[in-house]
């Protein structure tokens, strides 16, 4: 008889602690990786577009081509690790109003950062951080709706909201416009 690996039941984190409520900024998920040794890998949310040996094969929105221009602050300010943001501005998705040619990177993880201890890039906007309440999170939707973006101040389509649940260590999403159809459909 072979044996059968026992596998546990996770424990199930409490629905109402800490979250944290930002902005969903509509552009391409990107990550930039600094390792050991100070080497740069520059991701998607699927693939690499560039590494250390090979470059800027699939760059279609320029985001490894900014993070080699910016290599040597991204490292100082970053250090090593994984990082992971939104690249977004002109050309890509909504745009934000940003002149021809502007893109930002903008990281997720505002534990870590915020607008004093990186320049090189930007953070995604706060809009609540406390504990889970349905009330605020839709208090914080329908900011974005009337006053408009905070990542790209009059911009006047934010996509939406992503709630970090803190305990869970999960984030989830709602959209402004069509929330309920799946992402992709027509």
């Amino acid at each position: 008889m072979s044996e059968v690996k026992f596998e546990s039941f996770s424990k199930i984190p409490r629905l109402q602690r800490d979250i944290i409520v930002t902005e969903k900024i509509d552009g391409t998920n990107g990550q930039i990786l600094i390792t050991e040794d100070y080497q740069l890998y520059v991701g998607s949310r699927n693939q690499w577009i560039s590494t250390p040996d090979n470059r800027f094969d699939t760059d279609p929105y320029g985001f490894a081509r900014w993070v080699e221009a910016h290599k040597d602050q991204l490292i100082a300010e970053l250090g090593i690790g994984r990082h992971f943001g939104e690249w977004w501005g002109s050309g890509i998705q909504r745009g934000y109003g940003l002149e021809k040619g502007q893109k930002r990177f903008s990281l997720f993880n505002t534990s870590r950062w915020n607008s004093e201890n990186v320049k090189v890039c930007s953070v995604v906007p706060v809009l609540y951080q406390g504990k889970f309440d349905l009330g605020i999170i839709q208090g914080c939707l329908d900011e974005l709706k009337i006053h408009g973006s905070k990542a790209a101040p009059g911009f006047m389509r934010p996509e939406g909201i992503v709630v970090f649940h803190v305990a869970a260590n999960s984030m989830f999403k709602q959209t402004i416009e069509k929330d309920e159809e799946p992402k992709g459909k027509s």
